[in-house]
């Protein structure tokens, strides 16, 4: 399938983003809040910490999302919080290298404004997608924006790695290549974000208002009791708010999980490397195949996965001989990479053929709600369940649960009944 200009340069922000994503929330920053900034700290107290600043951050976005939404759906306003949001996110992200080492209050403050600039950019991002593309090319737009941003995100991973390993790093993260490569993550998120901030135009808006703030906030109560007209949507919303939880949970919190088993840190980024590069192709299976099975059931099959990701996750501790310990390992990360792009892309497709294209940064506002109310509850079980029993797979188990909820409720989803 041969890609629009648009298109091509929305998938492009997807190659941008997801470079904060793997370095900063899921991969190098949490070993090094771990071991620089939170030195000293029980290593399940530092986790349940981490854990808790994504959740704070999350809840951030959550409140402000439905407002800013229902803002941007006016004509113009879309690219213009997405930028507004874009460069907050890059500006925290480059404060975060001048942290010194043992402040991890402050640390974790400029971490968690970094994540709400990033999560606030994706709000209109994916509420691009409406405008960018036709609703029978969303699965496949939108997990290319996946794949490409798995794949794409490599390179500066490795540049990276590249620092820190050059920089004297072994099981121990040398603390002045880590802060180079965070500088080097912000700059790669600016560069490759201009196209999309330069090419996307807003074509789905609502008649311009004389009170558009004003009017936001009616159109939020307005759009709440209007969602019963859009009964598939918001059985969905529910349904994703519970799902997507468990997987932000497995991706925010797999590093710290990993570190407090005793995973070296070259193995801890061997594995994201591989998860990485299993995922690109992954994720463009999934879209193609949601052509031909459904998007739903890629959804399920998805969840269904993560399920076996948890249970095992739970059990690894239990492994004492330590090849078949690192095999475990390997064969979790192959199950998260295998399912990790496709459910996120078609979550994002399957919700954007659910809602008026004209209100889609409305909607996308309340889709993001849930996404970051339900990754509040994710971090903040596994941190306190790990925290009350002083064993973090516990935490991990308790995401189980998550998982089942959202795939019972996602069963009474039916695409070919949506009221518009």
């Amino acid at each position: 399938m041969r890609m629009t200009r648009e298109e091509r340069h929305w998938v492009l922000y997807d190659v941008a983003n997801s470079a904060f994503v793997l370095v900063m929330v899921t991969a190098i920053m949490p070993i090094y809040f771990k071991d620089v900034m939170a030195a000293g700290q029980p290593a399940h107290i530092a986790t349940a910490n981490w854990g808790f600043a994504n959740a704070g951050a999350s809840l951030v976005l959550a409140l402000l999302a439905p407002v800013l939404g229902a803002m941007a759906d006016y004509p113009g306003r879309k690219k213009m919080f997405f930028a507004g949001f874009l460069g907050a996110g890059i500006f925290f992200n480059l404060t975060l290298p001048a942290v010194p080492a043992g402040h991890w209050m402050l640390c974790l403050l400029l971490f968690v404004l970094a994540r709400v600039g990033w999560a606030g950019a994706n709000i209109f991002y994916d509420a691009f997608l409406v405008d960018v593309t036709t609703p029978d090319r969303m699965d496949q737009i939108s997990a290319r924006g996946y794949a490409y941003g798995y794949i794409g995100s490599v390179l500066p991973f490795l540049a990276v790695i590249g620092l820190i390993f050059t920089g004297g790093g072994g099981d121990t993260l040398p603390i002045g290549p880590a802060r180079t490569g965070f500088v080097l993550i912000g700059l790669w998120w600016l560069v490759f974000s201009l196209p999309a901030v330069i090419t996307l135009r807003q074509v789905h808006a609502l008649p311009v208002s004389p009170r558009p703030f004003y009017d936001s906030f009616r159109r939020i109560g307005k759009t709440m009791h209007e969602i019963r007209r859009y009964p598939q949507a918001f059985l969905f919303l529910l349904a994703y708010f519970f799902y997507i939880d468990g997987v932000d949970t497995i991706i925010t919190m797999a590093t710290a999980y990993g570190r407090d088993l005793g995973f070296s840190i070259p193995v801890l980024i061997a594995v994201l490397l591989f998860i990485q590069l299993v995922a690109f192709p992954f994720a463009l299976i999934y879209g193609r195949l949601a052509s031909r099975y459904s998007a739903k059931t890629m959804l399920m099959t998805g969840i269904l996965l993560y399920c076996l990701v948890t249970v095992c996750a739970f059990f690894l501790p239990k492994i004492t001989d330590p090849l078949w310990k690192n095999t475990a390992f390997w064969g979790i990360a192959f199950l998260v990479a295998s399912a990790m792009g496709g459910i996120q892309a078609l979550s994002r497709s399957f919700f954007g053929r659910l809602i008026p294209p004209e209100k889609s940064a409305e909607f996308f506002g309340f889709y993001n709600v849930c996404g970051k109310f339900a990754a509040i509850t994710g971090p903040f079980l596994m941190g306190m369940v790990g925290r009350l029993a002083g064993d973090t797979r516990w935490g991990v188990l308790s995401l189980l649960f998550l998982f089942g909820i959202g795939a019972l409720i996602l069963s009474g989803v039916h695409e070919d009944r949506v009221m518009r």
